[in-house]
C-alpha cells in the first residue's frame, strides 16, 4: 500500500519528465516495431491473426519480466521498494495528463493554429481545421477518457496485483491507442488491440464514472443521470461513462463527429448542452480528474486497513 501512495505522490511531483527511462516509452517501440514487421509477415485477413499475436506476445512479457525482476528483489527489501514504487509511478499519467492539457489551454491564448498543433499531440483525430469550442471539447473528452485510462485504471490494478498487473494493462492500453483504430489501415491488426482494452477497461471505466460523480457533490444527481443515460453513447462501450459524468458536471455536451485520417467517424452527443464549451473547463475537467484520483487513493486506504 505504501509503495502505491508514494508512487501517486511522485506522479503529482514529477510527472513524467523526457529524460528518465520509462517502461511505456519502450511498449511503444516495441507495438512500433511488431506493426512493421506484422505487416511484411501478414497480409489481408491473416493481419487479425497478427494482432492476436501481438496481444499474446506484448500481455505475458508485460507482466512476467516486472513479476521476475520483482521477485529476485524480494530478500533485498530496500532495493525491492524502491524499483516496485517506480513501476507503479511509471503506470500513472495524471500529472503528465494535466499538463498535456494546460499546453493546450496555454496555447488557445496564443493562437488557434498553436493549440490545433498541441491538441494533435495528445488527441487521435485531424486538428488542422479545429474551432476554439472544438479544441475545448476534445481536449475535455481525452482529460475525462484519460482519467480513467491512465489514473484510476493502473491504481486499481495495482491494488489487484501490484506493478506487474499494472504494466500489463498499460501495455494493453497502449496497444490499443496505438492500433485499435476503426479505419481501413487498422482493423484488421487492430481488432484485438482493441478489443482486449475494451474488456481490460470494462470495470475501471464504469469505477472512473462512479468515482467523478461522487467527488463532485454539488452535481451528483445531474452527473449521474447523464452518465446512465448515455452511457452507450461513444463507439467504444467504455469511454461515455467518464465522459457522461465529466459532461454532468460542467453542464456541457461532449461527443459529436469527428474526422480521423482524413475519414469522418460519426459519433452521437454525450450531456446537455446547458451552455457552450469555454476555455476554463480544459482546468476544470483536470480538477475533477484529481479529485477522482484522490477519492480513490482514499477509498482505496481504508479499504486496505479494514482488510488488514
Amino acid at each position: 500500500m505504501m509503495d502505491l501512495i508514494l508512487a501517486f505522490v511522485l506522479d503529482l511531483i514529477l510527472g513524467d519528465p523526457e529524460d528518465v527511462p520509462h517502461p511505456v516509452k519502450l511498449m511503444g517501440k516495441i507495438i512500433s516495431i511488431e506493426e512493421k514487421v506484422s505487416r511484411r509477415l501478414f497480409k489481408g485477413n491473416m493481419l487479425y491473426f497478427a494482432g492476436f499475436l501481438i496481444v499474446f506476445f506484448n500481455v505475458i512479457i508485460a507482466f512476467f519480466i516486472p513479476l521476475y525482476i520483482l521477485n529476485l528483489l524480494k530478500p533485498y527489501k530496500v532495493i525491492y521498494h524502491i524499483v516496485n514504487t517506480y513501476l507503479l509511478y511509471t503506470t500513472i499519467a495524471a500529472r503528465c495528463l494535466s499538463d498535456e492539457a494546460n499546453k493546450v489551454y496555454n496555447a488557445l491564448k496564443e493562437s488557434l493554429e498553436s493549440a490545433r498543433l498541441r491538441l494533435s499531440y495528445i488527441v487521435g483525430r485531424d486538428t488542422k481545421n479545429l474551432k476554439e469550442e472544438e479544441i475545448v471539447r476534445a481536449t475535455v473528452e481525452t482529460v475525462a477518457e484519460n482519467t480513467s485510462d491512465g489514473v484510476i485504471a493502473p491504481l486499481f490494478y495495482a491494488s489487484i496485483y501490484g506493478a506487474p498487473l499494472a504494466l500489463c494493462y498499460k501495455m494493453i492500453n497502449t496497444m490499443d491507442s496505438m492500433l485499435g483504430y476503426k479505419n481501413e489501415r487498422f482493423k484488421r491488426i487492430g481488432f484485438f488491440p482493441a478489443k482486449t482494452d475494451d474488456i481490460a477497461n470494462f470495470i475501471p471505466a464504469r469505477l472512473t464514472g462512479l468515482l467523478m460523480v461522487l467527488s463532485n457533490p454539488k452535481y451528483i444527481k445531474r452527473s449521474f443521470r447523464i452518465m446512465i443515460r448515455d452511457r452507450k453513447n461513444h463507439k467504444s462501450p467504455n469511454c461515455a461513462y467518464p465522459e457522461g459524468a465529466a459532461a454532468g458536471i460542467l453542464g456541457v455536451q461532449l461527443g459529436g463527429s469527428n474526422y480521423y485520417f482524413g475519414e469522418l467517424v460519426e459519433k452521437p452527443t454525450i450531456g446537455d448542452r446547458l451552455r457552450p464549451l469555454q476555455r476554463d473547463d480544459v482546468k476544470k475537467s483536470i480538477v475533477i480528474m484529481y479529485k477522482t484520483e484522490i477519492l480513490y487513493i482514499v477509498l482505496f486506504t481504508v479499504v486496505w486497513w479494514c482488510l488488514r
